[in-house]
């Protein structure tokens, strides 16, 4: 069985229904156990309450936290995160900080990666994927672009998210959010993510 991780950090629900969109179009895949949970927070209550994201988080609270140690148990990985200044979350940051083990063992080499996001107004959704994948280099991962898969990237009929680089939501856009235009490019690179992690994984164990 091939094991899929979908690992996300969300501060007001926006990058948790994406990853869901993600874990579903993954789990649309025979023959792939797909795992959705989220990292730990770092940042204070009191600071999440002053940017209202305490009520939001509520939603989403019964997804567990993953831990490092339990990296190497998967064979592909979907990362999701806010952006901040065109960059991952600190939280993000923080956890993927503790993974430099691996780095050095070269413990998650060769294995599939891909990364979605959220922004406010949609600056920074591609530099947020584009800064991510650095870390992923490190680690020898092989980083799995979306691309233009999914016809709705191309669509220009309304303002959403989502780029070749990977799927993201306009947090402040009109209408609920994630959109279908939005979750639909999710999916596919679930889908994408776990086609690729089970031929690599088919591969390596001949």
């Amino acid at each position: 069985m091939i094991r899929i991780l979908v690992l996300f950090h969300s501060w007001t629900g926006n990058v948790h229904r994406l990853a869901e969109a993600v874990t579903e179009g993954a789990r649309s895949v025979a023959g792939c156990e797909v795992v959705l949970k989220q990292v730990p927070e770092i940042v204070s209550p009191q600071v999440l309450q002053a940017a209202g994201a305490t009520e939001p988080r509520r939603a989403f609270a019964h997804i567990p936290e993953a831990t490092v140690d339990e990296l190497p148990d998967y064979d592909g990985f979907a990362f999701g995160t806010p952006t901040r200044f065109g960059n991952m979350t600190s939280t993000m940051r923080s956890f993927l900080d503790q993974t430099g083990r691996y780095y050095v063992d070269q413990t998650l080499a060769g294995r599939p990666a891909t990364v979605f996001c959220a922004t406010g107004s949609g600056g920074g959704q591609e530099t947020t994927i584009l800064t991510f994948w650095t870390t992923l280099a490190h680690q020898g991962m092989l980083i799995v672009p979306l691309g233009y898969r999914d016809p709705a990237i191309r669509d220009l009929s309304a303002a959403n998210g989502g780029s070749p680089y990977g799927a993201a939501v306009l947090g402040r856009g009109a209408g609920e959010r994630p959109t279908e235009m939005e979750r639909s490019p999710a999916r596919t690179q679930g889908r994408v993510l776990a086609e690729a992690a089970k031929a690599l994984a088919t591969a390596s164990r001949g």
